[in-house]
C-alpha cells in the first residue's frame, strides 16, 4: 500500500535538507566550532545556567552544536540522553560513552527515574523560529522526552543563528521549547 506524507511532513523534510546543507558549510567554513564557543560563553554567563544545579546536554554529532565544554562546570550534574525504543532516558554522565545505532554516544550509567530535577535541557535542532519550536532530524525522540508531564525544566535550544527562522510548519505532537541561545545571546 503507497503511503503519502502530509504537507506539514514534505515540508519538514525540505527544511531538514537545506539545514544540515547550511550547517555544513558552517563546518567547512570552521564556524561551527566558534558558534559553539560563543553559544557556551553566552550559556555559562546566564542566570538560568548559573542558577541551575541539573543539566541534560546532548553529544554532538560532528556539524552540531558542541556543549561538552559546560561539564568543566564541576558544581553542576550533568545528564545526557540515551535512546531506548522510541524513547529517551535520562543518564547521569559518568564519563564512559558508547556509539548507539545512530552513531551518537550516549553514557553507559543507568538512567534516573526522577526527571522532575532536571533545570536545564538543551535540546538539539537542525533549525528554529522565533516561536521556540524546533526542527530535529524527524524521529520524535525529544518530542516524546518533552511531552512528559513529569518534566519542569527549562528547554533551551542552541543553534546558530543562520538555522534560524522566522516560523516552521508544526504537527500537533511538536512541542514548544522556553527560549534559544545562540552567538549573539539569548532570545526568550
Amino acid at each position: 500500500m503507497l503511503q503519502f506524507q502530509s504537507k506539514v511532513a514534505q515540508s519538514k523534510d525540505l527544511i531538514r535538507r537545506l539545514c544540515k546543507l547550511i550547517r555544513h558549510k558552517l563546518h567547512c567554513d570552521n564556524e561551527i566550532s566558534k558558534i559553539s564557543e560563543k553559544i557556551t560563553e553566552n550559556i555559562v554567563n546566564s542566570e538560568v545556567f548559573k542558577n541551575a544545579k541539573n543539566i541534560m546536554i546532548f553529544y554532538p554529532l560532528e556539524e552540531e552544536i558542541n556543549l561538552l565544554s559546560l561539564l568543566e562546570n564541576k558544581d553542576k550534574n550533568f545528564y545526557f540522553p540515551k535512546c531506548d525504543g522510541e524513547n529517551i532516558l535520562v543518564c547521569p554522565d559518568c564519563g564512559e560513552f558508547k556509539q548507539n545505532k545512530y552513531k551518537i554516544n550516549e553514557p553507559t550509567s543507568k538512567p534516573i527515574e526522577n526527571l522532575d530535577i532536571l533545570d536545564i535541557i538543551f535540546v538539539p535542532a537542525l533549525c528554529a523560529d522565533m516561536n521556540f519550536y524546533r526542527i530535529g532530524y524527524g524521529s520524535g525522540y525529544y518530542d516524546r522526552l518533552l511531552a512528559d508531564s513529569k518534566i519542569k525544566a527549562k528547554k533551551i535550544i542552541p543553534i546558530a543563528q543562520y538555522l534560524l527562522c522566522k516560523e516552521l510548519p508544526l504537527d500537533d505532537f511538536d512541542v514548544k521549547c522556553d527560549c534559544i541561545v545562540c552567538e549573539s545571546g539569548f532570545i526568550n
